[in-house]
């Protein structure tokens, strides 16, 4: 969970995307992000959350933003060979000015609106299936690159052992709802060369969070055995509420 393109500083670390040259080597802009400590950890027979607290640094020192993260682990299904993660974010502007949320699309490069929240897979996820509500199994990611929609599935077959895996990202109903959203989320998805999802917060356009203001998104992540279709993820989460 980070942010690519932050008021000109980088929170991904790495080199630096900068139009016209690419891929930039500039520590000067690249930030970190402080641990501040578990709040919370509270763990039943069914379920663990956790909550902790971060601080967002900008290079040089300075504190720009505050952090709320919770994670939970539950519905460990094991008839349906799945378990869930969800993820949320609450994030607060403690500079004195807007912190603008961008992206490497933002910056210039087409169809790169990596920021956010963002999974890289193992290297036998490269080539998977990729499909989502609207869409038919094993489209391909860059059909439904840069679209938007409730969930997204990733598939793939294990080489090397006669098996198959399926994620499945799904959103809060609050994070698609323009009136509560700071922002459109829009699917950032590859499966070559590097298989990776993100829940792109800042895709083809720029968002402010002024000074002092908070805004959050709530993600959801299930992680099963087997190959799954259209039907069955839509099913399990729909069993699922939030």
């Amino acid at each position: 969970m980070t942010a690519s393109h932050l008021s000109g500083q980088n929170f991904w670390g790495g080199n630096c995307y900068v139009h016209g040259e690419g891929y930039l080597r500039l520590p000067e802009r690249v930030g970190s992000m402080r641990h501040d400590g578990f709040t919370d950890l509270t763990v039943t027979g069914e379920r663990l959350d956790l909550t902790e607290e971060l601080t967002w640094i900008a290079h040089g020192g300075r504190e720009w933003a505050r952090e709320v993260r919770g994670l939970a682990v539950h519905t460990v299904d094991e008839e349906a060979g799945a378990w869930t993660l969800d993820w949320s974010i609450r994030l607060t502007n403690i500079r004195d000015e807007p912190l603008l949320f961008g992206s490497p699309t933002t910056e210039g490069r087409e169809m790169a609106g990596y920021t956010g929240l963002q999974w890289r897979g193992p290297r036998d996820f490269t080539g998977g299936g990729v499909f989502t509500p609207d869409s038919a199994p094993g489209v391909g990611a860059e059909k439904v690159m840069g679209s938007q929609g409730p969930w997204l599935a990733f598939t793939t077959e294990h080489d090397g052992t006669d098996a198959h895996s399926t994620l499945v990202f799904a959103h809060a109903p609050e994070n698609l709802d323009g009136s509560s959203a700071i922002h459109d989320s829009h699917w950032f998805v590859r499966s070559e060369p590097i298989p990776t999802v993100a829940f792109s917060w800042a895709f083809f356009e720029e968002f402010a969070l002024p000074p002092g203001e908070s805004f959050g998104y709530r993600y959801r992540v299930v992680i099963a055995d087997g190959a799954w279709d259209r039907d069955r993820a839509g099913r399990h989460l729909e069993a699922l509420p939030w």
